[in-house]
């Protein structure tokens, strides 16, 4: 009988670590730790893929985002996105706020920044359009004005559900607690379509809601929908935020999940 146990227990942990090195196996780059190939930068009142001062820079295997060279922000949003849409994944990166914000970003915008999901395409984004319809997850550091978590979601031109119920707050709050300046955080995003999306800060989940939607009341919502766009949400870019903040970001990996 203890033979069999040992046995049992053996065949147990070898399925286990096959399945393991099987989830580890179907992870992919999004970044290729040497420049932007495979992405799009769209900053307000820029054209399309023109990096302003070099806001989204490269260097040592980082995507950094540096207002070093700029004289005013001035209102400059920007986003990097990912050049093809995605629905069903678990994203998981690191990032890490550095530095100050620029002195004439928002208030709002100190050690703020996060990730876009079912982000609207950059081709469809107006040249003076601050952000992206989309779901944000929300980066925040301890100093923020912005919040008193990391990994909240934040709703541009969207609504969401939270056990059956439509939220329209524009900012969903998490569990998570803040980091430090220069810490880095392993922040990972499930996302299941429409049906459902999950937030989790190094491992823990912090955040799970249902059925991403327009927001048929928002003006950039509506001029989606008016060319077709559905108007629950289950595919988009993945963009990284640049709203004032220095902030580094690596290690940015995509795991497809099948339905």
């Amino acid at each position: 009988m203890i033979a069999r146990a040992c046995l049992a227990l053996v065949g147990a942990i070898m399925v286990s670590v096959d399945a393991a090195a099987a989830e580890d196996s179907q992870w992919r780059s999004l970044f290729n730790g040497r420049d932007l190939s495979g992405w799009t930068i769209k900053i307000a009142n820029h054209p399309l893929n023109e990096n302003y001062a070099d806001t989204f820079r490269v260097e040592d295997g980082v995507i950094k985002v540096s207002y070093d060279r700029y004289g005013k922000f001035e209102g400059r949003f920007g986003h990097l996105y990912t050049n093809q849409p995605y629905s069903r994944y678990v994203l998981r990166l690191e990032y890490k706020f550095t530095d100050e914000a620029i002195a004439d970003a928002p208030s709002w915008a100190k050690l703020n920044s996060g990730v876009m999901i079912h982000s609207q395409s950059p081709l469809s984004m107006e040249l003076g359009q601050a952000f992206p319809v989309s779901m944000e997850m929300q980066f925040l550091a301890v100093g923020a004005t912005a919040g008193g978590q990391t990994a909240n979601a934040v709703t541009p031109g969207t609504h969401l559900e939270i056990g059956g119920k439509l939220v329209t707050d524009h900012i969903i709050d998490s569990s998570a607690k803040l980091s430090p300046l220069d810490e880095w955080v392993t922040a990972e995003i499930e996302v299941h379509g429409y049906e459902q999306v999950i937030h989790r800060i190094n491992g823990v989940e912090v955040l799970r809601y249902e059925h991403p939607q327009l927001d048929p009341t928002d003006e950039a919502a509506q001029r989606l929908i008016a060319t077709g766009a559905p108007v629950e949400l289950a595919f988009g870019h993945i963009a990284l935020q640049a709203e004032g903040q220095p902030i580094w970001f690596r290690n940015i990996q995509i795991r497809p999940l099948a339905r």
